[in-house]
């Protein structure tokens, strides 16, 4: 049986900081991750903003090198990769980065920006690789005409197109995808997300697709990874996420997804979690959601356990995973949400 194309196990990267008023503490951005990316398939990594998700991007490419753990690409560990292997590496896996404003070099043409892959890793000569750059642009919708225009001359979803151009210009097996749609507005997200479901049926590319948007994965996952403060909480097929979410922070999250439908919409139980995500300096002992759960806090012997132990990654389902002592595929209860949340 072959190997995943991405697998990653036990990944772990922590950060030194000084604070004025307890001296250094540590970050704990990412803290224990697990999981894998299949050939050809896209997996979501979900979470609200500081749950590590882009920092877990980053250290898959070895962009900040993490402190624990084990990443394998096409079987081969990429952490003791030298410096050869890690730039053949690179040309098989790509990032995207979130902002289109701030990872595209003002002073570079278009052609220039897309055409720097092919120039470091020496592919074709000049006329070659000029003529690839307006192969890609072409593919992302971008009038090669425009390959002498600099970045500030494209509107925001333009730009994005210029990035997604620059990271297939290497044939990569993976992309990386850091928010790439956050950025931009309703309809031109609507407009990415189908270049890169475009480009993924023709090319064969799989992606680690990181957003805070449950609606914009559910659109281009197969699987979907739920991250809360550094830890991975549930793990499924997209259809099993949606449909029975187990722990409680992903139906508070799913909870919050618009629905078309205004009367469906009205009819729906919108669960705001009190108060304020913990800091990621100084989280929670045992479950990090212990102190937001509603399903917790609304049983003081739940809550004990919660609050002491850590949960694991448990089967819960056919290719289903959660970590949570009293995970259940149902949603939480109108009356234990409404002591513990606020409702909408």
């Amino acid at each position: 049986m072959n190997p995943p194309l991405l697998e990653v196990k036990n990944l772990k990267k922590h950060f030194k900081v000084r604070s004025e008023r307890s001296g250094k503490k540590v970050v704990k951005a990412v803290d224990g991750v697990s999981f894998t990316v299949e050939e050809g398939k896209t997996l979501g990594l979900v979470g609200e903003s500081g749950c590590g998700k882009s920092t877990t991007g980053r250290t898959i490419m070895r962009l900040i090198e993490p402190i624990e753990g084990e990443i394998y690409f096409q079987g081969k560990d990429v952490r003791k990769m030298n410096a050869r292997e890690l730039k053949a590496f690179r040309k098989e896996v790509q990032f995207i980065f979130q902002d289109p404003y701030a990872s595209l070099n003002p002073r570079f043409t278009v052609g220039e920006l897309v055409g720097e892959p092919l120039a470091i890793h020496k592919m074709g000569n000049k006329q070659q690789r000029l003529k690839r750059v307006k192969e890609l642009l072409d593919i992302v919708g971008l009038n090669p005409e425009h390959i002498n225009r600099y970045a500030h001359q494209f509107s925001g979803g333009q730009r994005q197109r210029i990035g997604i151009a620059r990271a297939l210009a290497l044939d990569p097996k993976l992309i990386i995808c850091d928010e790439p749609v956050s950025a931009l507005d309703v309809s031109i997200q609507a407009q990415v997300l189908n270049l890169l479901e475009k480009l993924r049926g023709e090319l064969g590319i799989a992606y680690l697709f990181i957003a805070h948007d449950l609606s914009v994965v559910q659109h281009i996952s197969d699987d979907v990874a739920v991250m809360y403060l550094g830890r991975i909480v549930e793990r499924s097929d997209w259809r099993g996420l949606y449909e029975t979410p187990h722990h409680p922070y992903t139906q508070c999250l799913l909870s919050a997804v618009p629905v078309p439908d205004p009367e469906q919409q009205r009819q729906r139980n919108r669960i705001l979690l009190a108060g304020d995500p913990p800091s990621p300096i100084d989280p929670p002992a045992g479950c990090h959601f212990h102190t937001r759960c509603p399903l917790a806090q609304s049983d003081p012997e739940m809550l004990k356990r919660c609050a002491e132990e850590v949960p694991k990654l448990q089967t819960v389902g056919p290719g289903h995973l959660c970590a949570c002592h009293f995970a259940a595929p149902f949603p939480i209860s109108e009356e234990i949400a409404a002591k513990n949340t606020v409702i909408k």
